[in-house]
């Protein structure tokens, strides 16, 4: 597999436990993750936030009333995807200790998660791309050292 070229913007929100998301989210770590997700070059732009804000952009964009763990706002696929991931800290730090998952972990899942929507996949469109997605997920995260997260 070859890596692909990517441009990050890596940004924290103003929220009470952010200095523990940053200790955990380094530049080199979420930039790899997402080069491995990433099947063009991309410009992405990674925003870590409090629950007010990830409640009011998934009422404002998705018309759903609560906080979500990742959004994925995809401008462009070809010839470079453009993108911008949203993930909710508090969210992401509560499913991690409600999966028994490291927070470094699911945050990894959470990025190749959003990166694979920002290209187009999807699984929300029928149980086959939701089985086909999942297992897309499954192989990347093996090949960043860790667990499959849909275990079953």
């Amino acid at each position: 597999m070859s890596l692909q070229q990517l441009q990050l913007s890596l940004q924290f929100g103003r929220f009470d436990a952010a200095a523990a998301h940053r200790a955990v989210l380094s530049r080199s770590k979420v930039t790899r993750w997402i080069r491995h997700a990433l099947a063009a070059d991309a410009e992405i732009t990674v925003r870590i936030v409090d629950a007010a804000e990830g409640q009011a952009l998934n009422l404002q964009y998705r018309q759903k009333d609560y906080a979500t763990n990742v959004l994925t706002f995809d401008y462009q696929q070809e010839p470079t995807v453009l993108a911008d991931l949203v993930l909710c800290a508090p969210v992401v730090e509560r499913e991690a200790q409600e999966q028994n998952k490291t927070l470094e972990e699911h945050y990894a899942h959470l990025l190749v998660h959003g990166t694979l929507h920002a290209q187009g996949w999807d699984h929300e469109t029928g149980e086959e791309d939701a089985e086909e997605m999942e297992a897309y997920e499954s192989d990347i995260m093996r090949e960043l050292g860790f667990e499959a997260p849909y275990q079953k």
